[in-house]
């Protein structure tokens, strides 16, 4: 008899019983980005529809699309970082899906926009949910995907935003053994780190990949998942000597 489990295991989760959260932000030239990148650009290559040239005319419509490799909600790989990490293509399917975990700081930030997660966090959530299980995706929820603008300028165009400590960070790694962490900022580490002088290479970001884990940045959506018993599935493109690229993530939670 053949084995039906994952048919079965598909079948249950797309049944009641569960909610699916969209953690990505629509891709288009409006999507929050860094603001080093430029905005999405695309131009029709074929189209169908009355009026097309002669030259473009044809029975499916193409767009080519220009846009930066960490652009709106998106994976970083080793290699983004780190000269000898792995680069997309070296990124295996089972690191697409992790149990996940949810530290919500949305408070937090909202009182201090340049709120920096720490150990001592981890350790407080831990004592409220249980420890972080093994392989875990750490997200850090700020509700920071509700600005309109992530780098949250002051009157004086200076960012200010939310991010990890690089202890925090090393806690997870090497005391939890994570699998990857997610935010919701366009950096891992907080702007009064990023806008420091001797900022390069950023501190959190260069620490997590160069730990050979992938981290997802510019996501949305925390507030609807519960701290913890969800999982997360990350895809995106198979890129050779790829160092990031926008992604699509979901999570899959139970409603109770």
């Amino acid at each position: 008899m053949a084995n039906l489990k994952l048919w079965d295991f598909v079948k249950e989760v797309k049944g009641t019983g569960y909610k699916w959260v969209d953690l990505t932000h629509e891709l288009s030239p409006e999507t929050p980005h860094w603001y080093g990148f430029k905005p999405l650009e695309g131009k029709l290559l074929f189209d169908y529809r009355e009026g097309t040239p002669d030259d473009m005319m044809a029975p499916m419509r193409c767009i080519q699309y220009s846009v930066a490799s960490q652009y709106g909600t998106h994976v970083d790989v080793p290699l983004h970082f780190w000269g000898d990490g792995r680069d997309m293509s070296k990124i295996t399917v089972k690191e697409l899906v992790y149990p996940l975990v949810v530290v919500d700081k949305s408070k937090e930030c909202a009182e201090n926009p340049e709120f920096t997660m720490t150990v001592a966090d981890l350790e407080k959530w831990e004592s409220e949910n249980g420890k972080i299980p093994e392989g875990a995706f750490v997200a850090f929820r700020s509700d920071w995907y509700k600005k309109s603008n992530l780098d949250n300028p002051d009157e004086n165009g200076n960012p200010h935003y939310p991010g990890w400590s690089v202890d925090a960070i090393k806690w997870l790694v090497e005391e939890r053994n994570i699998g990857a962490i997610g935010h919701e900022p366009a950096d891992t580490d907080p702007s009064y780190v990023t806008t420091r002088e001797d900022a390069y290479p950023y501190p959190g970001e260069q620490y997590i990949l160069e730990t050979d884990r992938i981290q997802i940045e510019v996501m949305r959506n925390f507030d609807q998942v519960p701290a913890v018993g969800a999982m997360i599935v990350c895809a995106f493109p198979k890129l050779k000597d790829g160092t990031g690229f926008s992604a699509r993530c979901f999570a899959i939670c139970p409603e109770d």
